[in-house]
């Protein structure tokens, strides 16, 4: 079976040119079901109704292919969606290596993943080979916290485990990533002029400055970083602010660390607020005192794949066949593979060679991609 190194490049370069920032799918989920359903009129192309959940303009696409190779079906997940900048994309070929042209990201994440399906695909049915059958899972939102995977309809997969084309590096497996749990919290203080009566004020934005003073966070160890990401607050600068807003995140590959370092910022932003007393000269009235509202929920669960099963035997066959190492790590992000094992369907992440995802500088090179394309082959006709 030879890979078509330009068929790959030309529908990636199609797709990247196709907008699909997150919650903006539709245009590309419509290019796609109008391509399987030409060139693939045996596939079975359904969706579900998560658009309500998500907020998207496109449900999430499920692709089924039949098989002539005994087996159970295995599937393969992307998603549809980008980061921004991610509108009017133009792309820059080097060579083998595609970029944006600077203004915008390119999009290869994860547009570089689905494109080696389709090539994958497309070569399978050229060269005749047997193959197992195979769903395609195709989510919307998984940039703005993994919506789609997370309203998925899995009744429509009939494949119980499988594999994210979603991650930098080539001849690598993601087999654990951690768990993660989203906080917010409100600090309310009290308004007044700031040049007539500061002393009738309760700064909530300096309060919330003491809260985080002290808080953990980066890498907590090695298994568990924290984050504080968002600050808001405030009207105007005469004004004293009396609500300031603050976001953040921790994650761990241990549960019962995710759980203790959550608790622990909880509890430190708690003391400074209940440890607080007005300044010399404040004309409060009786009661008026800070309060807090916080809430701490979960993201993603961890995903942790053991050594020894199949999803991962299956990858040592093919790897077996194409004579190549594949190398297996844990991550320190989540995706939608975190998703689909905490619904029972064990998933790795395959890496598909893209490189600095999320900015205007990522790129990817067409070699990395037939590569993947390879082993994507090799674990359907295994």
């Amino acid at each position: 079976m030879n890979i078509n190194s330009e068929r790959l490049a030309q529908v990636f370069t199609a797709m990247c040119a196709i907008d699909s920032p997150s919650g903006e799918e539709a245009r590309l989920a419509r290019f796609l079901k109008d391509l399987f359903a030409v060139e693939f009129p045996e596939a079975v192309i359904t969706e579900d109704d998560s658009a309500k959940a998500t907020g998207s303009d496109s449900n999430n696409l499920v692709i089924h292919f039949s098989g002539d190779l005994h087996g159970e079906p295995i599937f393969f997940n992307c998603h549809l969606d980008t980061v921004e900048p991610a509108r009017g994309v133009k792309v820059v070929r080097d060579g083998a290596r595609f970029f944006s042209a600077g203004e915008t990201i390119l999009g290869g994440d994860d547009k570089a993943g689905i494109a080696i399906l389709i090539e994958t695909i497309r070569a399978l049915k050229q060269a005749r080979l047997s193959h197992l059958p195979f769903d395609l899972v195709f989510t919307t939102c998984e940039e703005i916290g993994l919506r789609g995977a997370k309203a998925l309809d899995i009744s429509l997969l009939r494949a119980r485990e499988g594999y994210a084309l979603d991650s930098s590096g080539v001849d690598l497996l993601i087999v654990g990533a951690p768990a993660a749990n989203h906080f917010h919290f409100t600090v309310t203080g009290a308004a007044a002029h700031a040049g007539l009566h500061p002393e009738r004020g309760i700064n909530a934005i300096q309060l919330a400055a003491r809260c985080l003073a002290d808080l953990p966070v980066g890498r907590l160890d090695e298994e568990s970083t924290a984050n504080i990401g968002r600050i808001t607050g405030g009207k105007a600068t005469n004004i004293i602010p009396d609500t300031a807003l603050v976001e953040g995140e921790v994650r761990s590959h241990s549960p019962e660390k995710l759980a203790a370092f959550s608790q622990q910022i909880k509890d430190m932003v708690q003391a400074t607020i209940d440890h607080w007393s007005p300044a010399p000269g404040a004309q409060l009235g009786p009661g008026v005192r800070p309060r807090l509202d916080f809430h701490l929920t979960q993201e993603y669960p961890a995903m942790h794949i053991d050594r020894n099963a199949s999803v991962l035997q299956r990858v040592d066959r093919a790897a077996a066949r194409l004579q190549r190492e594949i190398r297996y790590e844990r991550a320190g992000g989540g995706s939608d593979a975190n998703i689909f094992n905490g619904k029972g369907l064990q998933t790795a992440i395959i890496g598909i060679g893209m490189d600095h995802v999320h900015s205007t500088e990522e790129s990817i090179d067409l070699r990395d991609m037939e590569r993947t394309a390879e082993l994507v082959a090799a674990l359907l006709t295994s």
